[in-house]
């Protein structure tokens, strides 16, 4: 499946979204099928199996994923079986972030073999750990805001998958069992604040400057993370091209490291890092400007599309 959150008349809603660019709300889908049984309080159920927010629904797991296929079903059956819509055309509605609340951001810094050297580092024998926060999330239909706090935006693709259920001391033959799908990330960085110190966070965490989706990919759609290509382009002009099987540390080996130091839960989120080709190690170097479109293509996930917007009122 591919699981996204939607917003339509003010309300922001989980739902999955076909091939044909179908959108069906998962939880409504779940309702009517109940009712179609004759089940006693189908929205309370319904409520606790399949509810309308992403990282609620995550928490339920597999039994929640499978019903969810089924409910998919359901509503492609009977779309006007209910009283509240089931189905909708992907122009009717907006796609928004499919996460917009996860309890951890994790970013893995310097995990692409090619971008490792050409920012002249060797590689490193434990992950590079820095982190995100919900305020910089927003989604495949917005736009990235450009604070003019910098004149060094760059652009960073990355590869994310998303916990599916908690995590503590995982071993990497298991790991994958934990990761409920992927998704796509742009790790946008206003680099000359990142590197005004040791610690990247300040450069990594200004608002708006976490653009994800367009949805979650399903693992037992896409059950293999290695061997994606990841192609990153603005205004059409390439910029960014490697492979997951490129990555030092593979999800496998991020969820079992990851797990020995914290407990992961549903709805974490977790970027792997990005191939060589950023603005800041060019020759030369060349940043984001107002008016610029940034696309992310990840192989067996979809594309994530941006505008870049300046902002005003906001100076350095």
């Amino acid at each position: 499946m591919k699981l996204i959150t939607y917003t339509v008349d003010g309300y922001s809603r989980l739902g999955a979204i076909t091939d044909g660019n179908k959108v069906i709300d998962l939880n409504f889908a779940y309702q009517a099928q109940l009712q179609s049984e004759g089940k006693y309080r189908y929205k309370e159920i319904a409520e606790a199996f399949i509810p309308s927010e992403m990282k609620t629904f995550l928490q339920g797991g597999k039994e929640s994923m499978d019903l969810a296929k089924h409910a998919v079903e359901y509503a492609l059956k009977h779309a006007n079986s209910f009283p509240h819509k089931l189905v909708y055309n992907k122009d009717a509605i907006k796609i928004e972030a499919p996460l917009n609340s996860p309890e951890k951001m994790v970013c893995v810094g310097h995990n692409y073999r090619e971008h490792i050297l050409e920012m002249g580092r060797e590689l490193p024998t434990n992950p590079v750990l820095f982190a995100k926060f919900p305020n910089t999330i927003i989604g495949p239909e917005d736009d990235i805001p450009y604070y003019p706090i910098s004149e060094q935006l760059d652009y960073e693709a990355e590869f994310a998958f998303i916990v599916g259920k908690q995590a503590w001391n995982v071993s990497e033959q298991e790991a994958l069992e934990y990761v409920a799908g992927y998704t796509i990330v742009n790790d946008v960085t206003y680099r000359d604040i990142q590197r005004r110190t040791l610690q990247w966070l300040q450069g990594k965490a200004v608002e708006g400057s976490a653009p994800m989706g367009p949805w979650i990919v399903t693992s037992d759609e896409l059950t293999d993370p290695s061997g994606l290509e990841v192609v990153l382009t603005v205004n059409g002009e390439e910029r960014q091209h490697s492979n997951t099987k490129n990555l030092v540390f593979t999800v496998q080996k991020l969820v079992a490291f990851l797990s020995k130091l914290m407990k992961l839960e549903p709805g974490d989120v977790v970027l792997t890092g990005t191939p060589g080709g950023v603005g800041a190690a060019r020759d030369p170097q060349v940043f984001l400007k107002d008016g610029d479109v940034v696309n992310i293509t990840v192989n067996g996930v979809g594309t994530l599309e941006n505008k870049v917007v300046l902002q005003k009122g906001v100076e350095s």
